[in-house]
């Protein structure tokens, strides 16, 4: 039987369980995909400890791609042996997986299906952030939190072509060196670095900060911004951050605070079309560089967790069935 990791209660690592599982059966709007590589991200982390609420027992994962095997009676635009790659999937941690149709994406030839196994999640969530939460445009100054992780590596090489000037924050000079390959301006240790953006713009603040870390970095983020500028809190990788006054707004310079998530990103087949081909279309061009970090057997979820959460891996992590 095909291999799925299973969790049937909340806990730590060790509660991903790789199981025999029925091969799932595609429903009237639905492609059955065998997967060639299922990407890890911190939303699963969450859903496995029991942050976020789930019913038991589930099969983690929503990014993946590989090849269409069983297409549903609706389902239009694919056949079997379409080469997929999506964000939306269920339960991706598995040799198969199944996802609706119309958020499929098309995986251009000359692509391979790990590299585009990178790309829906960490990839996406780059680009609504740049275009579409804050749209940059040339001569800004940016700040982009854990340059060597798999959206930051992206966001990085994404913001130097729009013409920003990009800081970024890292832990590790292996990590700094990473962000620096990919593009970035300023490699900054996250001790200081308010007062460090601050004095390399000569006291102005950066127009927009991009902020993945949450708790650890969300004050000195909004210490960090211009008059008027921008805080987009898209993830929480250390904790979320304690409750605050909105004055704190007022008193930083009138600042903006959102909190965006890519399902509001992705309303539509032709929204997802539009930011997927833009960057299968870059990689495709040699304009954009997927950095796999790590490599995990299926079977082995437990530890690409554990390295995950400990921040002992860069780039994009993914499951390989």
């Amino acid at each position: 039987m095909p291999l799925a990791i299973v969790v049937e209660q909340p806990g730590g690592p060790e509660v991903l369980k790789p199981q025999d599982a029925a091969r799932p059966v595609p429903g009237r709007n639905q492609l059955l995909v065998r997967v060639a590589a299922a990407g890890v991200n911190f939303i699963e982390t969450y859903q496995r400890s029991g942050a976020y609420s789930m019913s038991h027992p589930f099969t983690p994962g929503a990014e993946a791609a590989g090849v269409v095997e069983e297409v549903g009676s609706d389902a239009a635009g694919f056949t079997p042996g379409s080469r997929v790659a999506f964000a939306e999937g269920i339960g991706t941690y598995a040799e198969y997986a199944l996802v609706d149709a119309d958020r499929a994406l098309p995986v251009p030839e000359g692509i391979d299906l790990e590299t585009a196994a990178a790309v829906p999640l960490q990839g996406m969530t780059a680009h609504y952030l740049i275009n579409s939460t804050f749209p940059v445009e040339p001569g800004m100054t940016v700040l982009a939190h854990a340059g060597a992780g798999g959206v930051g590596l992206l966001l990085i090489q994404l913001l130097k072509a729009k013409g920003a000037r990009v800081f970024t924050t890292v832990s590790t000079p292996e990590k700094e060196e990473l962000a620096r390959g990919a593009g970035a301006d300023e490699v900054l240790p996250y001790e200081g670095f308010a007062d460090a953006t601050h004095a390399l713009t000569d006291g102005t603040g950066v127009d927009v900060v991009y902020d993945g870390v949450g708790k650890s970095t969300f004050d000195d983020s909004l210490k960090s911004l211009r008059v008027r500028g921008t805080m987009v809190l898209y993830g929480a990788a250390s904790g979320a951050p304690a409750p605050f006054d909105p004055q704190r707004l007022n008193s930083g310079g009138s600042l903006f605070l959102t909190r965006p998530s890519l399902v509001h990103h992705l309303r539509s087949p032709e929204e997802r079309r539009w930011r997927s081909e833009e960057l299968f279309g870059a990689i495709a061009a040699g304009q954009l560089n997927v950095r796999i970090g790590a490599r995990y057997p299926l079977a082995e979820a437990a530890q690409a967790h554990e390295d995950l959460q400990a921040r002992r891996t860069t780039g994009k992590v993914l499951l390989i069935p």
